[in-house]
């Protein structure tokens, strides 16, 4: 069918020999190296190389780029998230209203995932690759309730066991005395609110939480939240959080953690004070790093749009290039150096120093023999590819692997945990100069002087 549908669109004079051509191609001929996904690579190492028939390897290449492009660039943006939080902050992905489209909402679920975020509430990324799903109220939900009568069921039994409670009528009674605490006249408090929150209770009485800025944080959705919350540990159960999407969310998490330690005091309920603080509202970079300045009390944050769209980068460069053609070596040649491509098949190794930070990647043609840990080693950096530098490496590392050989895969493909385990040791291997997102040491990535030669001799001989 693909066949057909190109002899209707290339010219009527093309031969048929080429149409039966393209019917016998298969991948039995293709080769691929790369390095292993999860990996942290940086500019100019060539990630993927595929060796092949020519015309099937120009096939692969949009496939492969379309593959490669934004799955790398929402890992990224992921990971710089990460990063900005710090290990002890939970993350969650939310940008399914905000992807593009279905396969763009799915591959950021996925990458976002390896990147670093420790959930999402993307359900179907959560079915089709196991990633840890989770959710809050939404605001719509409790805005469909007006009073405690639409609450049904009603009752719910003690985590114990025993006879049914009225769960409606236990939190209007704590209502009155956490308002009492509080200051607060009970009165003013949003029933509606409060229904939501008792019917969810009642439906899920172990996974009990709050969206808290429907009405107003203060007056009405915290004080309804622990009167709840109290009622639930009174029958032998814990709510696991609370969500707040709107206004100064680092001054409100301090203010929202006072009040749950004083509910925790004066009611003598150790946890109370802990209760996870949840944030979303657009939530980005500068957001980030503007909680980090102000301190707060957040304990997970929600990500989606600036996640998922990556407004900092929409898009990512990765190139693929021939370098080598029936044998020989070939260069494109640019005014622009960071556009000439580096000839030759090539191995790629991470050089370490003494601390186990990777400092340099060194690209040698493959033939080349790899080099020692503890071996001098005379290079050429590039963009700075007319002096020499000495280098002696604690470790190297080679990073190619073969995955697909003679139409098969060759090589183990890691799950996703584990895939999002090694990127985030990849991250965590990097020296603090390297890894900080502000004005970061730039990463230098070098060549051989036996693969600089060749491509000084290309140059030459194509002038």
């Amino acid at each position: 069918a693909d066949v057909a549908y190109l002899r209707s669109v290339l010219p009527s004079s093309t031969d048929d020999a080429f149409f039966d051509y393209l019917a016998t191609l298969d991948a039995s001929e293709v080769t691929v190296t790369a390095i292993p996904e999860g990996s942290v690579i940086f500019a100019r190492v060539p990630f993927l190389q595929v060796k092949g028939p020519l015309l099937v390897v120009q096939l692969l290449e949009t496939t492969l780029l379309c593959l490669v492009n934004y799955a790398s660039l929402v890992a990224t943006n992921a990971a710089r998230f990460r990063l900005l939080a710090g290990p002890d902050v939970k993350l969650m992905e939310m940008g399914l209203r905000r992807a593009q489209g279905p396969d763009g909402a799915l591959s950021a679920s996925k990458y976002s995932y390896i990147g670093g975020f420790d959930c999402t509430s993307n359900i179907l990324a959560g079915k089709l690759y196991g990633i840890p799903v989770r959710g809050t109220i939404a605001h719509s939900f409790i805005m469909s309730f007006s009073s405690l009568e639409e609450v049904q069921p009603r009752e719910l039994p003690p985590r114990d066991g025993g006879d049914p409670v009225d769960l409606p009528a236990l939190a209007v009674s704590w209502l009155e005395r956490v308002c009492d605490l509080l200051q607060i006249p009970a009165g003013k408090t949003n029933r509606g609110e409060l229904a939501a929150f008792v019917s969810y209770a009642v439906t899920f009485p172990c996974d009990f939480q709050g969206l808290l800025d429907t009405y107003c944080v203060r007056r009405s959705g915290l004080p309804n939240f622990c009167a709840v919350a109290l009622a639930l540990h009174q029958l032998g159960y814990q709510a696991i959080g609370v969500r707040l999407d709107s206004g100064n969310l680092a001054q409100q998490s301090k203010e929202i953690r006072t009040v749950l330690r004083a509910c925790g005091t004066h009611f003598q309920v150790p946890w109370f004070g802990t209760i996870p603080i949840a944030v979303s509202n657009d939530i980005s970079e500068q957001s980030l790093e503007e909680l980090s300045r102000e301190g707060s009390e957040i304990n997970m944050i929600g990500v989606g749009t600036n996640l998922v769209t990556c407004p900092l980068q929409p898009s990512l460069g990765c190139v693929y290039k021939l370098v080598e053609v029936s044998g020989s070596p070939c260069l494109k040649l640019t005014e622009d150096e960071e556009k000439m491509t580096i000839p030759g098949v090539k191995s790629i190794y991470r050089l370490h120093d003494a601390a186990g930070h990777p400092f340099m990647d060194l690209m040698a043609l493959e033939e080349e023999p790899a080099p020692d840990a503890g071996q001098e080693l005379v290079i050429r950096v590039l963009g700075r590819l007319g002096e020499t530098t000495t280098v002696i490496p604690s470790a190297v590392e080679p990073l190619h692997r073969t995955y697909f050989r003679d139409g098969q895969v060759c090589e183990p493909l890691p799950s996703l945990p584990e895939v999002r385990s090694h990127a985030q040791e990849s991250l965590r291997q990097l020296n603090p100069s390297h890894r900080r997102l502000r004005e970061p040491q730039p990463y230098p990535v070098a060549v051989t002087e036996k693969l600089h030669r060749l491509f000084l001799e290309l140059r030459e001989a194509s002038q």
